[in-house]
């Protein structure tokens, strides 16, 4: 629900599509319901892998070519400066991808063997991965989907060039426990 009013704040004429699994969208409506939760938005059921849900979801666009934002759910806090660029980079280029750089100390794993990696030459990649709608279709058209973690990746292979762009640190991805606190930390500092 944070997330979805991360987009609808941003602007009146975003169509919100929310994919789920079969499984929850049962859970999400009793949860919306719960919450009074009213933020129209769309829901579509994903597949069994990230790949299928995101062609699931672009799938059910009836526009011709647009702009599209692909978002996980488990990132509540994209500020709207992230997600207006992001629009407004794929609006000129066709694509923009949030990154951030790395402040750890990296190191390349190989055979067995670790070496020191340039943590400068590295970005930390986000969301929401904004594209032309033309574009998504045909990166998602490929038949194997498998080992694509986000649309970047799978643009990147098709041949587009992906345009990175400073991303936000509240944009957490919310995985662990851990995370969990960290985002409550989040959450407690925007009410202050």
């Amino acid at each position: 629900m944070y997330t979805l009013e991360s987009f609808a704040g941003h602007s009146p004429e975003i169509k919100i599509i929310v994919v789920l699994p079969g499984s929850h969208i049962g859970f999400w409506q009793e949860l919306c319901t719960l919450h009074n939760f009213s933020l129209e938005h769309r829901i579509v059921e994903g597949g069994s892998i990230r790949g299928e849900s995101v062609r699931n979801g672009i799938g059910s666009i009836d526009e011709h070519d647009a702009l599209v934002a692909i978002h996980d759910g488990v990132r509540p806090f994209a500020d709207f400066h992230t997600i207006e660029k992001a629009f407004d980079l794929a609006s000129a280029y066709g694509t923009a991808v949030p990154g951030r750089e790395i402040t750890d100390t990296v190191r390349i794993i190989e055979d067995g063997q670790n070496r020191p990696f340039d943590r400068k030459m590295i970005r930390s990649i986000q969301t929401p991965q904004c594209f032309r709608l033309s574009i998504l279709r045909d990166a998602y058209n490929s038949k194997n989907l498998q080992g694509y973690t986000d649309d970047a990746g799978l643009a990147g292979n098709m041949g587009y060039k992906i345009h990175l762009f400073e991303g936000n640190a509240e944009n957490i991805k919310i995985t662990t426990p851990f995370d969990l606190l960290i985002a409550e930390a989040i959450i407690q500092s925007k009410m202050k």
